[in-house]
């Protein structure tokens, strides 16, 4: 049986550069609603063409055609003006997180393996990935040798190496992702107990976040935006036919590590005002539930960053 030749597929040619004022010509010849051009002439020129139409104008048109009866170039404009805002405050919460989880992790690994431990491949799982981990810290080192942090003790201790709780404050937080997943169990068994969780799940939000956080710090969309790195749920997250890969899956991950406390709730509260704000948002992209307010709010057994 001869097999069907593979027939490579047509390439696209790109684009030629629009001018702002063919940008919108060409907006509006694809059904776009623009009221106000030099309303849109301003904000074309300060939001491109490619991170604000490309990225908010997802799923009010058919790929390739003409947008739906009524979609207008504000609604667009509110799209990302609410994701610019919600990435903020999301932000905000992960900060809290990564803070403590690179406190928690020295302290621990420190206490446990010594402050050079982190050196010893004996202390992990895998060698090859301890070995692209000092790796990792090696180019860190590089890149920040002029921090005086770094010369201080370099120049000033003996041996000239940092120790864990100065390298967590160095590296990125993915690069401290991998280093929690290539600890021993036991380890990482230790940390997760001080969150009150399971230290799979643990390992599996630490990668989760850290993909969201990279998002959030290079201005990226959470809005309708598919998740590559999907973290495990406890069954009780686990809504009915829930998609793990939209942003309110990070939410439920974020609620079981930060404390029970005003400044969460105040969270949750600024979410409601921004959807209120922002009328056009449709919160089912993000896979909110109706009762997503309620589910945010921890329980009193929920665990708590001290």
């Amino acid at each position: 049986m001869k097999s069907k030749s593979y027939q490579p597929r047509e390439l696209k040619e790109h684009q030629p550069p629009l001018t702002i004022d063919e940008q919108i010509n060409n907006l509006k010849r694809i059904g776009l609603i623009i009221e106000d051009e030099e309303y849109a002439r301003d904000i074309l020129n300060d939001i491109s063409y490619f991170r604000l139409i490309k990225a908010y104008g997802l799923g009010l048109k058919p790929r390739n055609g003409k947008y739906f009866e009524g979609v207008n170039f504000d609604q667009i404009v509110e799209l990302y003006l609410f994701n610019a805002n919600f990435r903020q405050l999301i932000f905000a919460q992960i900060e809290r997180v990564e803070v403590n989880l690179r406190c928690r992790v020295a302290n621990y690994f420190s206490c446990e393996h010594g402050i050079f431990g982190y050196m010893d491949e004996n202390n992990f799982q895998d060698s090859n990935r301890h070995q692209e981990f000092l790796k990792d810290v090696e180019e860190e080192l590089s890149r920040n040798s002029r921090s005086p942090f770094v010369k201080n003790f370099q120049k000033n201790y003996i041996g000239g190496n940092l120790p864990l709780y100065a390298i967590v404050e160095l590296i990125s937080f993915g690069t401290l992702s991998k280093f929690y997943k290539n600890m021993k169990n036991s380890d990482k068994k230790a940390i997760a107990n001080m969150y009150g969780i399971g230290f799979t799940y643990l390992e599996s939000w630490f990668e989760h976040i850290s993909y969201v956080r990279n998002i959030c710090a290079h201005y990226g969309r959470l809005y309708n935006a598919v998740l590559v790195k999907r973290p495990m749920l406890y069954s009780q997250d686990t809504m009915e036919n829930a998609d793990n890969s939209r942003i309110f899956t990070t939410l439920l991950c974020l609620k079981r590590l930060i404390i029970n406390d005003e400044h969460w709730e105040k969270f949750v509260t600024q979410i409601s005002q921004l959807l209120k704000k922002y009328p056009h948002v449709n919160i089912k992209l993000m896979e909110f539930p109706e009762n997503w307010d309620e589910l945010l709010i921890p329980s009193k057994e929920t665990a708590k960053i001290g």
